[in-house]
């Protein structure tokens, strides 16, 4: 279940993403990965999960991140930089599972985002997205095994929360939370968001500076 906020946390969280936020690279290989500098956290999830509806919803920009019904329009991995002052990006991951390109396109994403999980010494955490309508598939295990592998550390988040019944939903935190407990690398909070609704948003900003700030003691 998520914890109670910390106020002082939610409020750093509104003005680190009140700041300017924008795009800076867009990778479709590991070798022309930008620099290596601050921290990064990166967003991974199964195509049509929400991934740029939630970077949208995050920093409070409707057209940051490229939105699409089409599963698989993300092809590359795609760095937006906060504040100067921050030390921070979001990485806008290739959509794993169904897309709607040729399958050795997918492949490539496939083999692009395992590879980016596995050598980058900046990413400091994974926020892994799961559609709370469907819950937990056999291709997010995948990602969540190449994870426990890596030294970096991974969170769920669940998506498209208001399109859930509130005991269905209960129901599906508590399933995930369960199944979460047998992965070494998972934080076992499971944070619950709506990008439509702005719903834990929030929450999910603290989690963020709470991040940075561990990081950097």
């Amino acid at each position: 279940m998520t914890a109670e906020p910390d106020p002082k946390l939610i409020e750093q969280g509104r003005k680190l993403f009140a700041g300017d936020w924008r795009f800076i690279w867009a990778s479709p290989s590991i070798a022309t990965l930008p620099p290596m500098t601050g921290l990064e956290v990166a967003f991974a999830g199964r195509s049509n999960v929400g991934k740029s509806s939630l970077i949208n919803a995050l920093t409070g920009r409707n057209n940051l991140a490229r939105t699409s019904h089409t599963p698989g329009r993300t092809q590359e991995l795609i760095f937006f930089e906060g504040p100067e002052h921050a030390g921070f990006r979001l990485v806008d991951m290739p959509g794993y599972g169904y897309a709607a390109a040729a399958k050795s396109k997918v492949a490539s994403w496939t083999e692009l985002i395992h590879k980016f999980l596995l050598g980058r010494a900046t990413l400091a955490r994974v926020y892994v997205l799961i559609d709370a309508r469907h819950g937990i598939k056999d291709v997010d295990l995948d990602v969540l095994k190449t994870l426990d592998k890596s030294a970096v550390s991974y969170q769920v988040v669940l998506t498209k929360a208001d399109q859930v019944k509130a005991g269905e939903l209960k129901t599906m935190i508590a399933d995930t939370t369960a199944a979460l407990a047998k992965h070494p690398a998972a934080f076992p909070e499971v944070l619950v968001t709506s990008s439509r609704t702005g719903g834990g948003m929030p929450e999910l900003r603290a989690a963020m500076v709470r991040l940075i700030e561990e990081r950097r003691r």
